[in-house]
């Protein structure tokens, strides 16, 4: 097996960087979104507030995950710990969907027993649009930053930011609603901001899961046509590949003619991997060479 430019430890210490600056950030959301929630008596906002204190909770999470994955592969591992941020990502699913059931669950017993509508003021909205300017500024930060270092949970976590923007958003027009004399807007607005909520986690486990139950990472199809522009290979056979985006590894078999030495088969082995690594974007490859004539 033959690695190509393995250097999980520098691009996971660059995660790590940016999710302890975003834990923070996150944290001092929580802390202003509950203290607006308490004051005003909102459901939605505190329904907001929990959000957020899902995203911390998750960067906590996405932290422990990276330490576990920035490790290189060993004896016991040796494709590496990658999965452990997959993993990450796959539990800040798990945490959204917690967050959805509370959020319907305290909508549902605020529209039966009807209990007093928020009392929003305008210092409440100033610092709700507040949060939600700096979750706007976090979400493209973290959005640009996972795509440059193909970091599914960075992505996870800029989607989650992205659907707090939504749901802050959300909160506003209820609270301006509210303001209208519509009381039941606020118990309304928090079963919308779930649905927002069960979207993102079910984008995550459409990302995450494909990986961890090791669908095909690249197509065979693609695989046969880069390995067989290698001269010497007389067929591909046996193909399979796993893992994430960048990430990923492959597994073949190429025949060549009887006649070609242990040597030279072993050339063009070499060459197969290292174009197949390059041009497909994987990780390890692994080449085993037969000769034609078995077949």
């Amino acid at each position: 097996m033959r690695t190509f430019g393995w250097d999980d430890g520098g691009r996971q210490r660059r995660v790590r960087g940016i999710l302890f600056w975003i834990l923070w950030a996150n944290l001092l959301l929580v802390g202003v979104k509950v203290g607006v929630g308490w004051l005003i008596g909102s459901l939605a906002v505190l329904g907001d507030a929990a959000h957020s204190g899902v995203d911390a909770l998750n960067n906590i999470i996405a932290l422990t995950a990276i330490h576990f994955a920035a490790a290189p592969p060993d004896e016991e591992h040796p494709y590496g710990h990658g999965k452990f941020e997959t993993l990450g990502a796959f539990v800040i699913a798990g945490f959204l969907s917690i967050t959805c059931f509370e959020l319907l669950k305290a909508a549902a017993v605020r529209l039966l027993q009807g209990a007093a509508p928020p009392r929003p003021d305008l210092t409440a909205v100033v610092l709700l649009a507040g949060t939600m300017i700096v979750n706007i500024g976090i979400a493209h930060y973290e959005r640009r930053r996972g795509e440059e270092l193909g970091s599914e949970l960075l992505s996870a976590d800029a989607r989650h930011t992205q659907a707090d923007v939504w749901v802050t958003l959300s909160v506003l027009v209820g609270l301006g609603l509210v303001r209208l004399g519509l009381g039941a807007a606020d118990a309304i607005l928090a079963i919308l901001v779930a649905v927002v909520v069960a979207r993102t986690g079910l984008q995550i486990l459409q990302s995450t899961v494909p990986v961890l139950v090791d669908r095909r990472a690249v197509d065979p199809e693609r695989v046969t046509r880069v390995a067989s522009s290698v001269e010497g290979v007389a067929s591909v056979a046996e193909i399979r590949s796993r893992g994430r985006p960048g990430n990923g590894f492959a597994e073949l078999t190429v025949r060549v003619h009887p006649s070609i030495e242990v040597r030279q088969a072993h050339m063009i082995a070499d060459e197969v991997e290292r174009r197949v690594a390059s041009e497909l974007g994987l990780r390890n490859v692994v080449v085993h060479v037969e000769p034609s004539e078995l077949h």
